[in-house]
């Protein structure tokens, strides 16, 4: 196996590893499930950023994260969803970091209230679900995760070695 090949491998694993743990951070907190979420986890979506590796890392841990807390199917499916297509969404936008939160803000705004509405049948309505699950992304992603890059950006070079 090519040495590439066994960084990119190393830095998902790492990132699904990490993703698991903040979730079950989160989740021990009541933060990570329900109409107000606020997962410390999706602050990872924003990795994307400085490496590839990131996305099949986030997903995996989303998807982990989603069976090991006890979601249900669709949850599990259309959550790790709306992760894998928030991490896309920030690879692409990689040019501007102010534009990488809005992948996984955007994505997780629309599909997460419809698995909690039409999965777990919370009461609200989707408009309302949009709106909290909207303002958890923002503080996760906006706030946390745009931290998390600029901390980061001191160390791209010895964390995410081209």
């Amino acid at each position: 196996m090519k040495k590439n090949n066994v960084l990119f491998l190393t830095q998902a694993a790492m990132i699904a590893a990490l993703y698991v743990v903040l979730t079950f951070l989160s989740n021990a907190f009541g933060l990570a499930s329900g109409a107000i979420q606020i997962r410390i986890s999706e602050a990872l979506t924003l990795l994307p950023y400085f490496t590839p590796a990131a996305v099949p890392g986030l997903f995996v841990g989303c998807l982990l994260s989603n069976v090991l807390t006890g979601c249900a199917l669709f949850d599990v499916l259309f959550g790790s969803l709306a992760t894998l297509l928030g991490a896309i969404g920030t690879r692409i936008l990689r040019k501007s970091k102010w534009l990488a939160p809005i992948p996984p803000i955007v994505s997780n705004m629309v599909i997460v209230p419809l698995v909690l509405t039409y999965v777990y049948e919370l009461p609200g309505g989707i408009p309302y679900l949009m709106l909290t699950v909207g303002i958890g992304e923002i503080i996760s992603c906006g706030v946390l995760g745009l931290s998390l890059l600029s901390v980061l950006s001191k160390y791209r070079t010895k964390l995410f070695p081209a």
